[in-house]
């Protein structure tokens, strides 16, 4: 076998201890760089041409992909603040960046000498002292939403960072997308309470507060086709009556226009519109 296609078959990038190992001699090695093949990182990391750019990047500054860099990987929902998240052993000298991230230490889960991305543990662990609270929890929320990871494993962490726990205590699970976790962790801090997914009329709706105010929220990739909106607008429909009243509103709105959507939910509650109507 070649060293290109063995690279090719661990993710294009491997340490050159790990390609000795299986069998490629130094010259070997010397001469598949020499023909172009692959290329060398930080002096023992041997990459293809092809190889990840965050892979390149974790490997060129001996760390490995961390915090949102590893959400982004894995395609947890995230609010990206544009930079390059690296971890990195306490002692290490890593140059200055105005795009990279360091995080010194080790997570609660122990790494494999030669990784290159960080147990979704530690990166959550990352997330949470390196992300305002809110950011975080979206996260938590989608890797336990995605099952990267479950509420009983997350639960026997011996958590020390007190931002961890502070977000382990409220991560749920339930929402598909950040856009439904951010109203509900805004709603708790002024005492409301919204239950999420739940069934009404043989659909799950985002959120419900009391009996009757639904809250629906429309991102990107659940509600991006016309077909989808037409489905959601025709369950509203349906919804109200039944006696529903209905709140719906998108990512920009959720986002960058939370005090007007916070404002008309709590003019709605005001109305009573969350309260279950008597028979008449």
């Amino acid at each position: 076998m070649e060293l290109g296609t063995w690279l090719a078959q661990h993710g294009g990038i491997a340490h050159s201890e790990q390609a000795e190992r299986a069998g490629f001699t130094r010259y070997a090695i010397r001469h598949s760089i020499a023909r172009g093949e692959c290329a060398r990182v930080r002096r023992n990391w041997l990459a293809l041409p092809t190889a990840p750019a965050d892979l390149r990047a974790a490997a060129a500054l001996g760390g490995r992909v961390a915090c949102l860099s590893l959400a982004r990987r894995r395609e947890l929902w995230h609010l990206a603040d544009g930079m390059n998240h690296v971890s990195v052993v306490r002692n290490a000298v890593v140059p200055a960046s105005n795009t990279l991230r360091v995080h010194w230490g080790a997570g609660p889960v122990a790494v494999a000498r030669f990784a290159l991305v960080e147990p979704i543990e530690n990166a959550l662990v990352h997330i949470a002292g390196c992300q305002p609270f809110e950011n975080a929890l979206v996260v938590w929320d989608s890797a336990l939403n995605k099952k990267l990871v479950t509420f009983g494993s997350l639960a026997r962490l011996p958590l020390r960072s007190a931002a961890a726990r502070a977000v382990r205590a409220v991560a749920s699970g339930l929402a598909d997308s950040g856009l439904e976790t951010l109203p509900v962790s805004r709603l708790a801090a002024s005492g409301i309470r919204v239950d999420q997914q739940v069934m009404l009329d043989g659909h799950r709706v985002d959120g419900l507060i009391g009996d009757r105010l639904v809250l629906q929220t429309d991102g990107f990739s659940f509600h991006s086709s016309a077909e989808q909106r037409r489905a959601d607008i025709a369950h509203d429909r349906r919804l109200a009556l039944l006696g529903y009243t209905v709140l719906r509103y998108d990512y920009r709105q959720i986002l960058f226009d939370w005090p007007r959507v916070e404002a008309e939910i709590l003019q709605a509650m005001a109305q009573g519109l969350h309260l279950a109507r008597p028979q008449r």
